[in-house]
């Protein structure tokens, strides 16, 4: 008798809950409907002579996903002469320029995705990072690849949020 009353009210829940859930449902398609975040693209400009079929960033709202960024210099488009830790120094200037863009800075990083081309660098990589970001550092993968885009040492993404 007790194994029955267990399996009634396990009906009476799993019935309540999905009429809840239909109404929930309806909800939040209601909101879903009325909620469009805004979303602006940063297109970048030419790099190392390439037209690239990406943006350099895209803003969702208060976030800012940016795309991989090279050790490139801008204004003689090749990568930072010196290896790893120069070409580590001048992608945290690419990003600080791409985050102003949106009247962001690099306070406002709170993950970032290490890509080293070889793990050997690793430290010379980290002094470089810890140099450019101001405290508190953010969140951090690091890992080793095996081929990185115009034979980068090493490509770094993040992701800032803007309050």
């Amino acid at each position: 008798m007790k194994r029955m009353f267990r399996m009634g009210g396990i009906a009476v829940l799993v019935a309540a809950t999905t009429g809840l859930g239909g109404c929930v449902i309806a909800d939040v398609e209601g909101v879903e409907a009325a909620y469009k975040p805004d979303v602006e693209y940063y297109s970048a400009p030419t790099i190392a002579g390439m037209d690239l079929p990406f943006s350099k960033a895209v803003r969702v709202g208060d976030t800012i996903y940016l795309s991989g960024e090279l050790g490139i210099d801008p204004a003689t488009n090749t990568f930072a002469p010196g290896g790893t830790g120069p070409q580590t120094t001048q992608i945290f200037k690419n990003i600080e320029a791409t985050l102003d863009e949106f009247g962001a800075d690099l306070s406002d990083v709170v993950k970032c995705s290490v890509f080293l081309g070889d793990m050997q660098n690793y430290g010379e990589m980290n002094a470089a990072y810890d140099a450019a970001l101001p405290d508190p550092k953010p969140a951090r993968s690091t890992f080793g690849a095996g081929g990185l885009a115009l034979g980068a040492e090493l490509e770094i993404e993040c992701l800032a949020i803007q309050p």
